[in-house]
């Protein structure tokens, strides 16, 4: 409530998705989004289930860890990490499937196994460090440790934000600034009448793996970057890239990367605490300052972000919604808006028709026909 925009965000007028998509349209969205959903829960299904089975019968060899426990939560933090992985591996190469089934993906299997391995190893490695500053924290402070605990997933959340740019990205995709011409003229345009220092804009080569298109706005101070799919450069029309630019635009002036992580800060110390409550409950009330209490606390991890996760994509959504308005008041052209939501939805295989719990649960922007609702909203009131 504190951080949700309070104003800046027209409401959607109320529109039918067979208006603007044949029937041919949606079926084959519901086709493809449809069992990717049952895919997502079975894996999240799955990965809750390793948990709860560790959790009641910890294994032999993470009591032995405790020998040298900060060493030992590192190990055990990077092996969970590879051996979920592992476990949910043939869904993911399942949705893999799928998305080449229906042209979405364009990554060879060689290309595909090469990104889970890095993302694999990348994953581990946070793993291991947050395993260890989490240990380190539990025994120095036995009682109150997810104080410090909520500041160090803050810190450690904002380094991520400004180093990934720089540091993670670039080891599975190829930014290259905007070259000079009518694009990027177009751009440094959109930027002066929104009166905002961009930053640096990047093109990056999404069609390596995808026939998507997007962008986004991603880290802070000297790394913050708009990054443009070059599929949507390549596939939209000027008029429809520009809406884009001009929705990016708006979380450089509103500065929702940082708000991001301030909301994470006014959340993290309660839900350090229940973490902290709940794995006690769930580890029997036996010390937490060993490795073999991480399935516990995991699991009280995993069940906290659930209950949170909600909360963190209502506040997003509204974001999103404040800069598709900004985007039609700079731009003033719904139709390209509308044109754009459209072109975005037939693209990404984006289901009108998903299911409002899902959509509760996890959707982090507006619906597409909430979206071409705003566009005509916006045009009747101008």
């Amino acid at each position: 409530m504190l951080l949700r925009p309070r104003s800046g965000v027209v409401s959607p007028a109320s529109v039918s998705a067979g208006d603007y998509f044949t029937p041919q349209e949606l079926e084959r969205a519901h086709e493809f989004r449809a069992p990717q959903r049952t895919i997502l829960l079975a894996s999240l299904a799955l990965q809750g289930s390793v948990l709860v089975l560790l959790v009641a019968k910890p294994p032999g060899g993470l009591a032995r860890l405790g020998r040298r426990p900060l060493l030992g939560a590192a190990a055990a933090g990077a092996a969970l990490t590879v051996g979920v992985t592992v476990l949910t591996l043939p869904l993911s190469a399942i949705s893999e499937q799928r998305s080449r089934d229906f042209g979405l993906s364009t990554q060879t299997w060689s290309s595909w196994v090469n990104d889970v391995a890095k993302a694999t190893a990348i994953g581990a490695v946070l793993s291991g460090v947050g395993a260890t500053i989490g240990m380190a924290l539990i025994r120095r402070f036995p009682r109150q440790w997810w104080l410090p605990g909520s500041a160090a997933v803050v810190g450690l959340s904002a380094l991520m934000v400004f180093a990934s740019p720089v540091v993670i990205d670039p080891l599975f995709n190829k930014f290259e600034p905007l070259p000079a011409g009518p694009l990027r003229s177009e751009v440094l345009d959109l930027a002066g009448r929104a009166d905002v220092n961009v930053g640096q804009v990047y093109r990056v080569d999404a069609s390596r793996r995808t026939t998507a298109s997007n962008a986004y706005v991603w880290g802070l101070g000297r790394t913050k970057r708009v990054v443009i799919y070059d599929t949507l450069i390549r596939d939209l029309p000027d008029d429809q890239v520009r809406s884009v630019i001009a929705h990016e635009l708006s979380h450089v002036v509103h500065k929702d990367v940082p708000r991001g992580l301030l909301w994470l800060a006014v959340v993290a110390p309660a839900g350090a605490w229940l973490v902290k409550e709940l794995a006690d409950r769930l580890n029997g009330g036996r010390t937490l300052a060993v490795p073999a209490a991480l399935p516990a606390l995991g699991l009280a991890g995993a069940i906290v972000s659930g209950v949170l996760g909600p909360a963190g994509n209502l506040l997003s959504r509204r974001v999103e919604a404040r800069a598709d308005t900004f985007a039609l008041n700079l731009t003033r052209d719904p139709a390209a808006f509308i044109d754009l939501s459209r072109s975005l939805a037939v693209t990404n295989l984006a289901d009108p028709s998903t299911p409002r719990i899902f959509q509760i649960l996890f959707g982090t922007h507006p619906t597409t026909m909430q979206r071409i609702g705003a566009g005509l909203a916006w045009a009747r009131d101008h």
